[in-house]
């Protein structure tokens, strides 16, 4: 059995991996922290029936460390550092979803994300914890980064093109992603009468953090290569779905993509590759953690258009965050994740 803490268990990641671990047959939830719900129990925070809602909540000086075999970090950028930091120094395996070790370089998290990294040391041992394509560096791993949701959909879904090397020119993604993914602190964006009947565009252009990581895995920025992001908020409760426009190389034909797409993704047990002129929609991945791709070739055009679907906190967070427990300790990467 594996002994698990959770850190920062009281948002919507925290909640949703929870609900996943408890069905998890190899594993045991030994301790949860709060800082702001601390004494209390998880039913007091979130309207859940036991025996969800009868785990209790603690301050994280009184969570023992070194007595779990994995900790799952749910805290925000930057606070997580310290308590990540900490876990390994402790010598428990970490899974961190928060930001703070996605990226290799620290002077790259700087310029993203405006903050200093200060457990530089701990960047070179983190893996980049999307299994589709680390599985072999993530089984062996003692800190593992969970991808961020954005980034999962974008990179999933363009990862085939690049490893064939035809990932070039303006690559251009649309992305829309239910509220769950801006979080549960609240905020102007997330306010019911703001959600609720729109669709707004947010950190358009060049400026989403999720970017950094897109481009540290598909290889750029580089020469010939530009990526232009554009996320949006849509009035869902979750789930998550990514539209791309990339213009193939003149002697690449519909068969040759659909062809680099089944090699790379065959047994990969969360690809859900769609039929010909299928295209993914939220519908086919909401409560999973499967990844739904549809691939579209515009007619008379080299332009070939990707739909790539998760649940955003499944696949975007808390089940890729078990995917990476099970790689970890040698499990079926589908237990607890049915």
């Amino acid at each position: 059995m594996i002994k698990i803490g959770v850190i920062g268990a009281t948002g919507y990641t925290g909640l949703e991996l929870l609900r996943l671990l408890g069905h998890h047959p190899a594993a045991r939830v030994v301790w949860l922290t709060s800082e702001n719900s601390a004494g209390q129990r998880l039913g007091d925070v979130f309207a859940v029936p036991p025996p969800l809602g009868r785990l209790s909540l603690i301050p994280l000086s009184e969570a023992d460390l070194a007595g779990v075999d994995l900790i799952f970090c749910c805290l925000p950028h930057v606070s997580a550092q310290g308590p990540v930091a900490a876990a390994r120094h402790a010598g428990a395996r970490v899974v961190d979803l928060s930001a703070d070790y996605r990226l290799r370089e620290a002077s790259a998290y700087e310029t993203w994300y405006n903050h200093r990294h200060t457990q530089v040391a701990l960047l070179a041992e983190a893996v980049y914890g999307l299994p589709e394509l680390h599985r072999e560096g993530i089984a062996h791993a003692g800190l593992v980064a969970n991808p961020g949701c954005y980034a999962t959909s974008v990179i999933l879904g363009l990862a085939p093109l690049e490893r064939a090397g035809w990932l070039n020119g303006t690559i251009i993604a649309d992305s829309k992603s239910g509220v769950s993914g801006a979080g549960r602190q609240p905020s102007l964006k997330t306010h019911f009468v703001e959600a609720n009947e729109n669709l707004s565009p947010y950190s358009i252009g060049r400026a989403h953090r999720h970017i950094a990581e897109i481009e540290q895995e598909l290889g750029m920025p580089s020469a010939g290569r530009e990526f232009v992001f554009s996320p949006h908020l849509v009035p869902l409760n979750r789930g998550m779905l990514s539209t791309i426009y990339i213009s193939l190389p003149e002697a690449v034909t519909e068969g040759d993509v659909r062809q680099s797409y089944e090699a790379m993704y065959a047994h990969e047990p969360f690809i859900y590759l769609l039929k010909p002129t299928a295209v993914a929609t939220i519908a086919h991945t909401q409560n999973t953690n499967y990844c739904a791709i549809g691939l579209t070739l515009a007619s008379g055009t080299r332009t070939l258009i990707v739909t790539s679907s998760i649940d955003n906190l499944v696949k975007g967070a808390s089940g890729q965050a078990v995917q990476n427990m099970n790689v970890m300790f040698a499990l079926d990467e589908r237990t607890g994740l049915a």
